[in-house]
């Protein structure tokens, strides 16, 4: 059974068990998919409602942009956890010999890679999902204004818990020159996420708590 076909419930019981997958990429995805859900809930709040009727076109287009990056983000909690389970059987490949241990490295190698590649994938879902945020700035029901708020700090906190698996995956990677690529493009993304977020949020709690007119 996947792990997205759970209940939520079941979901967080698999989630709390000794079981090593899901962890925490798993729960890094949940929470993008999460952010993107609200982003589509605040675009549907918007659709229809006389006071934004010029943005309908363009909050229905971010209900379908935000429903496939959701889709993504869910494909990814199951990605992740069959990637883990290569690299648990690999554990169990004999190293009886030079042979066997080169055979079992060279597959760690490549899974660790897989490993890697999977939440990378899931700070360019974060950061595209944001971007749609951002386009609603200044064009939504702002009775949802707290739904956007949510979105965007479960996009951050999804980002940056992927860098983190990244970074730790890369950590057991020989391959240097792949290391090098994914350590640079991993550190611009993760900060033009966090920018974004950032000015999104500061844009939403102005929303909220106007400064005082001087």
């Amino acid at each position: 059974m996947k792990l997205v076909d759970k209940t939520v419930r079941d979901f967080c019981r698999v989630l709390a068990s000794e079981e090593a997958a899901p962890g925490g990429s798993a729960a890094a995805a949940l929470q993008g998919v999460l952010g993107a859900s609200l982003i589509g809930m605040t675009a549907s709040l918007t659709v229809g409602r006389k006071r934004y009727t010029e943005y309908g076109a363009l909050m229905k287009d971010i209900i379908k942009r935000s429903g496939d990056l959701q889709q993504n983000m869910l494909d990814i909690i199951d990605h992740d956890k069959e990637a883990f389970m290569r690299v648990s059987k690999i554990y169990s490949m004999p190293k009886n010999n030079e042979e066997e241990t080169a055979i079992r490295n060279d597959a760690m190698q490549t899974a660790l890679k897989t490993c890697t590649l999977i939440p990378f994938e899931l700070m360019q879902c974060v950061y595209n999902t944001l971007e749609l945020a951002m386009v609603m700035v200044g064009k939504y029901n702002t009775n949802a204004i707290s739904d956007l708020g949510v979105a965007v700090l479960c996009l951050k906190s999804a980002a940056e818990s992927a860098w983190l698996n990244v970074l730790t995956n890369l950590d057991g990677i020989r391959d240097e020159i792949f290391t090098a690529k994914y350590m640079i493009a991993g550190g611009e993304l993760i900060q033009r996420v966090e920018d974004l977020a950032d000015d999104i949020h500061e844009d939403i709690l102005h929303g909220l708590y106007p400064e005082p007119t001087r």
